[in-house]
């Protein structure tokens, strides 16, 4: 009998829903997954424990099976540790100055406040990670897929027409950063769970569950979108398959 899948939308730094979460869910078994979609890192004040949580202790506290994919956050501190990413860092809205402040233990931005000379260079480097968190972010798979459905970050791009299998995409990245109003419109084949887009950005007409919420889980006909906002304002939400059951931290 297959187990079931338990699907996580973006953490964003903030760990506190990820435990009211967990806590809502039933217990859970060796059959059973854990899948989270990525973004653990950036805006909300948790971002260290929340990666550590994930990484390190969460394997040790269940017997389920844990799926770690990779979000674009993930991705972006990648490439500024080997190269460095201006466009990325310098936008208060990404929320690396509240990473770096939860990574050495000072007190989290307030509204308006903005790194100092010394902090913006650190964050330029992106050198407050622990290498472990660093070689734990390479190593993050970019899809995932079992007999319920294929998990993602951010979706399926559009590539000559169609939208490929994930073992087809070229680039990979491409499905940790895509946005596109067509794949939520347009694609057709097997569930496809996501998160990265905030679920009041996607078309509500198209949503099967309280389309009159714009807030809640997005879930199409072949598409379900789990960013609720966890990290920025929000909640968590989580999703069981396959029974289609929503859970969420509010």
């Amino acid at each position: 009998m297959a187990g079931r899948t338990f699907v996580i939308g973006d953490l964003h730094g903030d760990v506190v829903p990820l435990e009211v979460l967990l806590a809502r869910f039933p217990a859970l078994d060796a059959q059973d997954t854990l899948v989270f979609l990525g973004d653990y890192v950036d805006r909300g004040p948790d971002s260290r424990r929340c990666v550590e949580f994930v990484r390190a202790e969460l394997p040790q506290r269940t017997p389920a099976r844990i799926v770690a994919l990779a979000g674009n956050h993930e991705d972006a501190w990648v490439r500024v540790v080997d190269f460095g990413w201006p466009e990325f860092i310098y936008p208060p809205g990404n929320g690396v100055f509240e990473c770096y402040r939860s990574y050495v233990g000072g007190p989290q931005p307030q509204p308006g406040e903005t790194p100092t000379a010394e902090e913006q260079a650190a964050i330029a480097r992106g050198g407050f990670f622990p290498p472990e968190h660093v070689a734990w972010f390479r190593a993050l798979p970019l899809w995932h897929e079992d007999e319920h459905a294929i998990y993602v970050h951010a979706g399926l791009p559009q590539q000559d027409g169609r939208f490929p299998h994930p073992s087809e995409v070229n680039p990979a990245v491409a499905m940790l950063w895509v946005r596109e109003e067509a794949f939520f419109r347009e694609y057709r084949g097997k569930h496809v769970v996501i998160g990265h887009t905030t679920t009041n950005e996607l078309p509500q007409e198209l949503s099967k569950y309280t389309p009159a919420d714009p807030n809640d889980l997005w879930a199409g006909d072949y598409v379900t979108a789990l960013d609720t906002g966890c990290g920025k304002g929000g909640f968590l939400t989580g999703f069981e398959l396959p029974g289609r059951i929503v859970y969420e931290s509010r």
